[in-house]
């Protein structure tokens, strides 16, 4: 069963501050730096500023918190009706929770700002979800993440949209990590939380991009955490096997912050926190690695609940001790040589507590397992429901706080010797994220509820200012912020060079005149001015490298760069060179596109150069690509388009406009605008045979108030076009931009589909 999981994930991937102090001293370690993360985590541990807490291991220094939890007792504070699935942050007199309303078309994400002890709604955002494979209502299984720095708020949302917005929820800036970087959704919809280091925001996902980063791997992602510009992608893993949305914990070793996280390949990796280079990988399953590592002293430990890479076994948790870290530029691959215990526990999902040596750990099963996080024994264990999934168990005021699946919350006194249930209360929904606890008060979210325990007494916390870092040390590399450009024709993109310590540490920023582009004239890429970039206007599909040259630097600095065409353009294929292939001779779509090679393919078909769906991978059966620019709207996008196949047996082959696709479905024999298959699918009867050209055609008009209507129309190509829309599909709650591209589904990889002629062009109303 688990081996069948892993291909059906497998077959969706090519779709497309903190604390040094406790159990974590040894690792973080005391050196000057560690004195500006201890500072913040002093403002941090006046609240929760992240999903694990200050302390990144489920600790808590609240204290008064209470013991008897009943929703109908002196100590429930409020309640608020917002289904959830993840864990509460809070800092300062904020409350910030991540939640889901609505069914079916009108389903949509949204991240609340409360005030905490009233319960009264601050202000509110809202996300709309979009091509995603999401199913259920497994929405929002993730949490925000406060700067304890800025009091700024961060949240990746299911589809992958990064989103800052400033203490008040004025938004600073987005990034859609779907459009630009080919990040999949997967349908167990599981996100995770961002982390905020050194005024950076980094995020994960499984994505499938351009160049070097094309091929689907699980990466890290940073950006500045003030303007949302990239400063670095990550690859520290293999090709992934599994979602993962493991948080990373940040470790300080003399200096220098780490990255340590769970990945979508089975490994547990180290990555350097300022620079993204990947340190070091530690291979522990064969499918993704979910649950967040803690530390204790010099070990870090894990734990997975897939298949064992030295036995069928499912399931382990183990201590590794991290290697010394060089000054080599090579990734190390850890082995058995480098863990320190093993045992057979395992889970998925939930991550361990920490306390006092002990690990606290639920299984699926619904047993909680105390280990001894010296040598890996099992201590005890207690029965505590039938099944358990996501949430991990919280440690505040002495007590361990524990939820199940079922709605049950545990509250225990847990010791080495045992364990001693104190209360135990029955809330609404399902519990499937982890409870936070700050200034005084216990918040726990269900899939119905958001429920505020405590003192109604208490009075609000305070915030605590930090020192600034420490002077940084020689320089010892330099790097281009951001590290990759996607530029529309005619655009610029504001470009610094840095030099780094060995540490990772912003040493300098070169002035603006002090560096120019290398380019040739194949390259569209140009100087609008000292310290800003261009892409010609006019120019088309670019994608390639380009060289910096800094005075007094022998070696060029590369970064690669992709341009993509401002509309109107279009997209024949007829000047693309093929190459003879294993069965024709084809060529790669642009690579510039998102989620195009491997899937499609130039060839000659019936005397022209044409888009043709791949068959020889099964897992690439569909494929949504994107051609242009993310932040593209009020355009109309048009296309040819064909499926091979038979009567009873045709694909499914269209445009993207906006985060709709807009195809004629074969199946069922229609036209039809959907975003999430699930969620929002509009259609309207249209008969279309197999080895037919047709003539699709869609834009998306959107209102002043957010809602929209998805115009569509398609005719036999080379015949008149209609004069009135086929389909007009209106959404309360309309997608405001997003990239042009192509669809195409070829069910069983039986038969082709075919793309021709695209073009893309502005609105002139």
């Amino acid at each position: 069963m688990q081996r069948l999981l892993g291909w059906f994930l497998t077959t969706l991937l090519v779709v497309f501050g903190l604390s040094c102090s406790g159990a974590v001293s040894s690792i973080c370690g005391a050196d000057a730096d560690s004195k500006s993360s201890g500072a913040v985590d002093k403002a941090s541990q006046r609240g929760w500023s992240n999903w694990r807490g200050p302390q990144q291991n489920g600790q808590s220094v609240a204290r008064n918190l209470p013991e008897n939890l009943s929703p109908d007792g002196p100590n429930l504070l409020w309640t608020l009706d917002l289904a959830g699935r993840g864990t509460p942050v809070g800092f300062k007199d904020r409350l910030f929770v991540f939640g889901y309303r609505g069914e079916d078309a009108d389903l949509h994400e949204v991240l609340l700002a409360i005030d905490p002890v009233s319960g009264k709604v601050i202000w509110e955002q809202r996300f709309n979800d979009f091509l995603s494979d999401i199913i259920y209502q497994r929405y929002s299984i993730g949490s925000p993440t406060v700067d304890p720095t800025t009091g700024n708020v961060y949240l990746m949302t299911s589809t992958g949209a990064v989103h800052a917005f400033d203490f008040e929820g004025n938004e600073l800036w987005n990034r859609s990590m779907m459009e630009e970087f080919g990040r999949i959704a997967f349908p167990n919809g599981r996100t995770g939380a961002p982390v905020v280091v050194d005024g950076m925001v980094i995020v994960r996902g499984i994505t499938t991009n351009a160049g070097r980063n094309g091929p689907a791997r699980d990466r890290l992602y940073a950006f500045d955490a003030a303007t949302g510009v990239l400063q670095w992608i990550s690859t520290p893993g293999t090709a992934p096997k599994d979602s993962s949305f493991s948080t990373p914990f940040v470790a300080n070793i003399n200096g220098r912050k780490l990255l340590y996280v769970g990945t979508g390949c089975g490994n547990v990796v180290c990555v350097d926190a300022r620079t993204g280079q990947p340190l070091w990988r530690f291979p522990l399953s064969q499918g993704g690695v979910n649950s967040s590592v803690v530390v204790d002293g010099e070990h870090l430990i894990a734990i997975h609940g897939k298949e064992n890479l030295d036995s069928s076994q499912t399931g382990r948790m183990v201590a590794i001790k991290p290697p010394a870290i060089d000054g080599g530029k090579s990734q190390n691959v850890l082995r058995r040589t480098h863990e320190v215990w093993r045992n057979d526990l395992g889970n998925f999902t939930s991550s361990p507590v920490l306390v006092d040596g002990v690990l606290y750990q639920l299984l699926p099963t619904g047993f909680l397992v105390a280990v001894d996080a010296a040598d890996g024994r099992e201590l005890w264990r207690k029965k505590l429901a039938n099944e358990q999934l996501h949430a991990s168990p919280l440690w505040a005021d002495g007590k361990l706080y524990v939820p199940m699946l079922n709605g049950d919350v545990f509250v225990l006194a847990v010791e080495r010797a045992g364990v001693k249930e104190i209360s135990r209360v029955r809330l609404k929904g399902d519990c499937i994220g982890s409870p936070a606890a700050f200034g005084g008060r216990l918040y726990i979210h269900t899939t119905e509820r958001l429920y505020a325990f405590g003192d109604k007494k208490r009075r609000r916390s305070r915030s605590i200012d930090s020192p600034a870092n420490p002077a940084p040390g020689a320089i010892a590399s330099h790097r281009v912020v951001p590290p990759s450009w996607l530029l529309q024709a005619g655009q610029e993109q504001n470009v610094v060079i840095e030099a780094l310590d060995a540490q990772g540490r912003l040493v300098r920023a070169y002035a603006a005149d002090e560096w120019a582009l290398d380019t040739t004239s194949s390259q569209p890429v140009e100087m609008a001015r000292p310290g800003v970039v261009r892409a010609r206007a006019g120019s088309g599909y670019f994608a390639d490298n380009v060289a910096i040259r800094l005075p007094g630097h022998d070696a060029a600095l590369k970064v690669y760069v992709r341009v993509v065409p401002a509309p109107p353009f279009s997209v024949d294929f007829e000047e693309t060179s093929l190459q003879p292939g294993p069965e024709r001779h084809f060529a790669h779509p642009p690579a510039p596109w998102i989620g195009g090679k491997m899937k499609w393919e130039v060839v000659s078909h019936e005397g022209s150069k044409v888009l043709r769906k791949t068959l020889k991978r099964l897992l690439f059966q569909r494929a949504i690509t994107f051609i242009g620019h993310p932040d593209l709207e009020n355009y109309t996008i048009e296309a040819d388009i064909m499926s091979d196949g038979s009567r009873r047996l045709l694909g499914t082959v269209g445009v993207i406009n906006q985060r709709y696709v807009i195809a004629l479905n074969g199946g069922w024999q229609q036209l039809e605008v959907s975003s999430n298959y699930d969620r929002y699918r509009v259609g309207t009867p249209y008969r279309w045979k197999a080895g037919i050209w047709y003539r699709i055609k869609a834009r998306v008009d959107v209102a002043a108030d957010g809602s929209g209507v998805i115009r569509a129309k398609v005719w036999p190509r080379g015949t008149k076009e209609p004069d009135t829309w086929l389909l007009e599909a209106p959404h309360a709650q309309a997608h405001p931009k997003g990239a042009p591209g192509v669809f195409g589904f070829s069910p069983q990889a039986q038969f082709p589909v075919f793309v021709d002629n695209v073009s893309v062009m502005k609105n002139e109303q």
